[in-house]
């Protein structure tokens, strides 16, 4: 046997090795990536149902004789700035999460002083209409809930699998970068109160 092909075969083994490595890291990162991006999906889907819900909440409320016009203008503007703000889950950084929070937040926030502001208005605590779409928001706002853990459930697998030594060493040849998690809202801690004692 020549001497020559004992390296070569060695060498053949370290590269096929490598080569099988680098395609089973790639092949699990573009996976767990799209359970990232199918997650993201279901939380804006859930916050596009609370959106169009409150659309439908504004235009019930309009009804009412003598509506507050600067509420209803605050939830009109906050909707319209929590719309605008998108995210493309493939390139999702702190920062864009953040600034998705703080709209969803501006708007869970006017749509609270709303929801306060219809107390005064028995009309309106006894139109069927806004009833049955006070209840279908407490339920969006569930799952958006669960949306979004589940959302942060599909990153740790991911940030597990890119960060991790060796495999963060093809990560920053493949372009798989970390990906934030959805944190608390600020202010989270005093949820928004949605529910009314009608009696």
């Amino acid at each position: 046997m020549k001497k020559w092909i004992i390296p070569v075969i060695i060498i053949a083994v370290i590269g096929f090795g490598i080569y099988n490595w680098a395609v089973g890291f790639n092949n699990t990162a573009i996976e767990l990536n799209e359970n990232v991006s199918e997650a993201w999906g279901n939380v804006q889907t859930s916050y596009q149902r609370r959106n169009d819900l409150i659309g439908n909440l504004v235009n019930t409320v309009k009804g009412a004789a003598d509506f507050e016009k600067s509420t209803l203008e605050a939830v009109i503007k906050a909707r319209s700035e929590a719309t605008k703000t998108t995210i493309d889950p493939s390139n999702i950084t702190t920062e864009q999460l953040q600034e998705f929070n703080q709209a969803q937040g501006g708007l869970s926030s006017a749509l609270s002083r709303l929801l306060v502001t219809v107390e005064r208005y028995p009309e309106l605590k006894a139109n069927q209409n806004f009833l049955k779409l006070q209840d279908e928001l407490t339920s969006t706002e569930n799952t958006i809930q669960t949306a979004r853990t589940r959302y942060n459930e599909a990153i740790k697998p991911y940030n597990n699998h890119v960060k991790k030594f060796p495999n963060s060493i093809l990560a920053g040849m493949f372009d798989f970068e970390g990906k934030p998690y959805f944190d608390a809202e600020a202010g989270a801690e005093k949820p928004v109160d949605v529910e009314f004692d009608f009696n």
